[in-house]
């Protein structure tokens, strides 16, 4: 009979013991056509098993539509990682954290009357049942007793670092449950007793994360496990790497040192899902951020390499070799092997060759909404991209302007010229000495949603854009024009001669002629913006680092001309875009 459970300290599947050498690989930071390749390189790894997390926000972008195409085709990843006989472990949330703009949960769901996120709350309840009732079907037909890969499901993520509502995790179970799931059902939290304690469930099984001290956590695990159902001592987040944010420094961790610490877990006899085995990339604007109390905010970057066992680009890593000389004690008959690296390109120099300016276009980009106040992006259900405000200020008045609580930082321009760049953490946004002449001037705000908060206190409250108004003085502005720019669709946008403004907000596009695709890599072209390939929003750069290049895969090139588009905020470094054969993480 098929089956998989947990007993006493094992995980049996068909009724024999199987310890889960894991890994960690997102479906959604990974373009679906390059599935394949990263998986084939986990099994030539030694790992038996992959884990990914499922984004809602994504696979239902407004209430009731939902989307399990192209690069969210999770079927495909699922029964491609059962071709190459790997087993499967979902952790469908809802709420994910992974460095994920809002830890994954929909935008739309601030504007449900009444909703409070991730505790027993009917509104809440109600969305995520809505969600369940759409996925937890389609898993079903994928797991281990239906002829399926998947062995495991996790309940939400790491519970204990944010609350305590064992009702809610109940609820969540029971969901589950009645869409008929029979996997093993699991909670992850970290090692401390506040948040083992708060994270999990009677008859549910019990696992961490962590980043060290596996053995010794274990021993702290033990003293909160469930019998039934026990099951074994699991790392199901074995932090091996780390992501970057914005303005700090790359993060690594050494390959030996970690390589030693999984050997030690796997010699206890646990089981462990290394995090990350492949890494990816936050396409698009999809990032999220951390924020905590008297600390600064803090974007993720567009880079989630992770300093993993697969490289952001495919690339087998000196830390691939560590783990694959450990897993080969515990599986010495497998052959092993070490997988080539993807080709790289580097196609060169392309001259930029047309020019508009985003101001210019902005009833060309969105539809225009007039407000009394400066309303945030979750007002109009927008989950990603800018905000464009627009007002008149009335004078004559000699006064200052000030902008209160902005997410996450803006460009204000009165009359069309440029007045200053204001970004969140800075304690003070205002414009001293501002002379009003009697016909008024027009004031102009353009805001970036960096990423909302994922992690922490102020999860589920990073409203992005204006969020407490416009001041002169102590006088709030009212009556604004307001433009919504998720910007996922450039196609309408007319191209002039190349011509570039300090400062003021321009696309620029560029031909890249190719005979053969490949993965190749774009070195920032200017301070701040974004990147679309042939329609595709390959992500955001800042020059502040640590990054200084953009992971372009070759799926997303094609032979011939592919027209590259630069939303550029202040200045490019030149009139040409350089791409290159290497990737440059900082």
């Amino acid at each position: 009979m098929l089956s998989v459970a947990t007993l006493d300290n094992k995980f049996l599947i068909n009724g024999e013991s199987v310890q889960l050498i894991s890994g960690t690989m997102h479906y959604f930071r990974i373009p679906h056509q390059y599935w394949r390749d990263r998986l084939e390189k986990a099994v030539a790894c030694g790992f038996n098993c992959v884990e990914t997390y499922i984004c809602w926000n994504l696979h239902e972008p407004t209430p009731g539509n939902f989307d399990f195409s192209g690069n969210l085709d999770l079927e495909k990843f699922v029964l491609t990682a059962k071709e190459l006989g790997l087993y499967v472990i979902l952790r469908p949330g809802p709420y994910i954290c992974t460095e994920w703009d809002n830890g994954g949960l929909p935008v739309w769901l601030f504007n449900e009357p009444g909703i409070r996120l991730r505790r027993s709350n009917k509104p809440y309840l109600t969305a995520v049942e809505r969600y369940f009732n759409q996925l937890m079907p389609m898993i079903r037909r994928w797991e281990w007793d239906q002829g399926g890969p998947v062995i495991a499901m996790q309940i939400e993520n790491e519970y204990g670092s944010y609350g305590r509502d064992t009702e809610y995790l109940q609820s969540l179970h029971d969901m589950i449950r009645k869409n008929g799931c029979k996997s093993v059902l699991f909670t992850i939290d970290g090692n401390q007793e506040l948040m083992l304690g708060g994270g999990s469930i009677p008859g549910v099984w019990r696992t961490m994360s962590f980043g060290s001290d596996g053995v010794k956590s274990f021993n702290a695990l033990r003293n909160f496990r469930n019998t039934p159902p026990g099951g074994p001592d699991s790392c199901m987040e074995f932090w091996i790497g780390w992501f970057d944010h914005w303005g700090k420094p790359h993060t690594t961790r050494s390959a030996e040192e970690t390589a030693a610490e999984f050997d030690s877990m796997l010699a206890a006899g646990a089981s462990v899902n290394v995090y990350a085995l492949a890494g990816g990339t936050n396409f698009a604007f999809n990032n999220g951020a951390n924020h905590f109390p008297n600390e600064d905010y803090c974007a993720t970057g567009t880079s989630y390499d992770f300093d993993s066992l697969v490289s952001e680009c495919g690339d087998i890593t000196g830390k691939f070799l560590a783990f694959q000389q450990v897993i080969k004690k515990y599986r010495p008959d497998l052959p092993m092997t070490v997988p080539e690296n993807p080709p790289k390109a580097a196609y060169g120099k392309v001259k930029i060759s047309g020019s508009c300016r985003l101001f210019d276009n902005l009833d060309t980009l969105a539809r225009r909404r007039h407000c009394v106040d400066p309303e945030t992006m979750e007002f109009f259900n927008q989950q990603f991209g800018f905000i464009h405000y627009q007002t008149r200020l009335n004078g004559p008045a000699e006064t200052f302007l000030q902008l209160l609580d902005m997410h996450d930082r803006a460009q204000v321009y009165l009359d069309g010229k440029y007045a200053a760049t204001f970004y969140r953490n800075e304690p003070i946004h205002k414009i001293e000495n501002l002379q009003i002449p009697p016909e008024g001037i027009q004031l102009d705000i353009l805001v970036e949603n960096m990423g909302r908060t994922n992690y922490g206190q102020f999860f589920g409250k990073d409203f992005k854009g204006l969020v407490n108004g416009v001041y002169l003085d102590r006088q709030l502005q009212t009556g604004w024009d307001i433009y919504p720019l998720p910007l996922n669709d450039l196609s309408a946008l007319k191209f002039g001669a190349f011509a570039e403004e300090k400062n003021h907000p321009s696309f620029h596009c560029a031909d890249l002629e190719i005979d053969q695709p490949a993965d190749t890599f774009l070195k920032f072209p200017g301070v701040k913006g974004a990147v679309w390939v042939d329609g595709i929003n390959i992500g955001r750069y800042w020059n502040v680092g640590p990054a200084r290049t953009l992971f372009v895969p070759g799926c997303y090139l094609k032979k011939g001309k592919n027209k590259i588009v630069v939303l550029e905020l202040h200045k490019l470094n030149s009139p040409e875009l350089d791409f290159t054969g290497s990737h440059d993480l900082g």
